[in-house]
């Protein structure tokens, strides 16, 4: 009999984060997602989606080279990034998420404005934990929320990060656990 392979939420830290980020990242995803969580580098570096007419790095080949590199019993990946991080119809992002899909990123860049060298201080550490759970819900097919509380509600800039509570709203809620069990095959 062979037993099949756990469903794991890895993250995987690219370059060096702040000291104090990836515990407390770990507890949240996992008190949110109920899945157990790995830290484990799957990138060693951004140099393929840098574009130096943006001096950004664009999100989108990150997914998905993350989603290429993503281990066995992988259930969803997520990369914490140091980079500012654009899409193309965007001047700039917090993060990107494969919808329903395996990866997501999110950077400490923007989430950092006025806080300096404090990386793993409040607000900071709020607002990257905020932003994970949020790419993450992505993967779980959840989309943008119209509750400003909610933590899939669209963010601007990081005022809008700090307004939100670390919960899904009720709605959400539902639609995470439906997910959920969808994956289960339930």
């Amino acid at each position: 009999m062979t037993s099949q392979p756990a469903h794991i939420i890895f993250i995987s830290p690219v370059g060096d984060l702040a000291p104090g980020l990836l515990d407390p990242l770990r507890a949240e995803i996992t008190r949110v997602y109920q899945y157990p969580t790995e830290v484990l580098p799957l990138l060693e570096n951004l140099d393929f989606a840098f574009h130096p007419n943006r001096n950004q790095y664009h999100s989108t080949p990150i997914l998905e080279q993350l989603a290429l590199r993503a281990p066995a019993g992988a259930l969803k990946v997520l990369a914490v990034v140091e980079v500012d991080l654009f899409i193309p119809i965007l001047t700039h992002v917090y993060g990107e998420a494969q919808l329903g899909g395996l990866a997501c990123v999110v950077s400490t860049v923007r989430l950092n404005e006025g806080h300096g060298a404090l990386n793993n201080q409040e607000p900071f550490l709020s607002r990257i934990v905020k932003e994970a759970i949020h790419e993450l819900g992505h993967t779980f097919r959840l989309r943008h929320c119209r509750e400003h509380t909610c933590l899939m509600h669209y963010c601007h800039d990081e005022r809008d990060v700090d307004r939100k509570s670390d919960q899904l709203c009720r709605y959400c809620r539902i639609l995470l656990e439906d997910e959920i069990k969808r994956l289960a095959g339930n």
